[in-house]
């Protein structure tokens, strides 16, 4: 019998509000930057906000119909909190800390019930509490120290999430609740993703990122006066690169993740590179923003330039691995890889006196052969179906 497709539910899709605003922030830290420091610290926020939003899409995920709406609406209020402390992140970044450990607490609790709790087995993350104790204290510490435990603790989630087992989460759990309280624990069940729908709510995430890219490439349009062919030559081109993005991450892949079939990974897998490729497509997102401003110069500045190219290249290495864990790997996927990594490679070596359009549109030939190989496919799987 052939059960019914979930989709995403109207709470699911309200809370995704939240990430709208986040990607806009955090997509600001490396506006126009050329210090690594800020991009690091575009990695951890990016990663903390990410994390946090996470909790609460594994839950809508596992209870469906059932979530509660309280917790969702809650969470909700600090990943606002959390995403308008990024714009400046000095001033506030206790409050980020605040809302992120808030966050996490909500997110452990609201599986805990009267009759039992439930641990997921795929991502105990959402129930260890380890990787929140670098975060609280940071309460304490001023300066680089704060931002590096908070790398510390979400380092820790991350090797959790990988190797933790579910059963091992469900002791720890026991463990921790027999202590707590002289009445009987309630008992642990176990509960698993609907990995169809966990995908479904993965993409909404990245197509959100990629209307990011869309918002700054026409906010910038807006403090430009004359529009005249460099203008519109240079937004033509991000919006083809915006255009190959999603077909890579999106048409031939699964949950955001490039060319990647749905059966080749596990959540243990799929959520780190999915968290990868989203915080990739954010950084572009800016990158394309600066592209645009950089129309007036000429030239794209270096560090945008080399951000722009790293990140299509890191893009298509994700995408070849991908391939290969999908056992779709084809002899011409050495061309797409060799084109993915070899133009961005030399773009950003010698292209600082290229126009801003030319940058992009040589630059989404990287991505171009990786999506080519499919059509004639898809086309004999058209054909066979009329």
């Amino acid at each position: 019998m052939k059960t019914e497709e979930r989709h995403a539910s109207w709470l699911e899709l309200f809370f995704d509000l939240v990430a709208v605003a986040g990607v806009a922030q955090l997509s600001h830290l490396v506006r126009g930057t050329t210090s690594w420091s800020d991009a690091g610290l575009y990695v951890v926020c990016f990663l903390a906000f990410w994390t946090a939003w996470m909790c609460f899409t594994v839950y809508g995920n596992v209870t469906g119909a059932a979530a509660r709406t309280m917790p969702v609406l809650l969470a909700m209020a600090g990943l606002v909190f959390m995403a308008g402390s990024v714009h400046d992140l000095g001033e506030h970044a206790q409050g980020f800390a605040f809302s992120y450990v808030a966050v996490r607490a909500l997110a452990s609790r609201v599986w805990e019930g009267r009759e039992n709790t439930r641990i997921i087995v795929e991502w105990p993350v959402v129930h260890a509490g380890m990787g929140v104790v670098p975060w609280v204290v940071s309460f304490w510490v001023d300066g680089p120290w704060k931002y590096a435990l908070w790398a510390l603790g979400l380092g820790i989630d991350l090797v959790a999430g990988l190797t933790m087992p579910g059963e091992q989460v469900a002791a720890k759990v026991a463990e921790r609740r027999a202590s707590q309280s002289k009445r009987p624990a309630p008992g642990l069940a176990f509960a698993h993703l609907d990995l169809a729908h966990f995908g479904e709510r993965l993409g909404l995430f990245t197509i959100i990122v990629l209307g990011e890219g869309v918002l700054t490439v026409t906010d910038a349009m807006t403090e430009i006066p004359d529009w005249e062919w460099p203008l519109l030559s240079t937004v033509l081109g991000v919006l083809a690169l915006l255009a190959a993005l999603w077909g890579a991450a999106l048409f031939q892949g699964f949950g955001g993740i490039p060319y990647l079939s749905q059966t080749a990974w596990g959540p243990r897998v799929l959520l780190p590179v999915h968290c990868l490729v989203a915080g990739l497509l954010a950084a572009l997102a800016a990158g394309f923003g600066d592209a645009v401003e950089s129309v007036a110069h000429g030239h794209v500045a270096a560090g945008t330039r080399w951000m722009l190219c790293g990140c299509v290249a890191a893009f298509t290495v994700v995408g070849a691995v991908a391939r290969v864990a999908s056992r779709t790997w084809k002899r011409w996927d050495f061309v797409a890889v060799l084109a993915g990594v070899g133009i961005p490679a030399v773009l950003g070596t010698v292209g600082g006196g290229l126009t801003p359009a030319r940058f992009l549109w040589l630059l989404l030939l990287a991505i171009v052969p990786g999506l080519i190989r499919e059509f004639p496919r898809r086309k004999r799987v058209a054909a066979s179906a009329s």
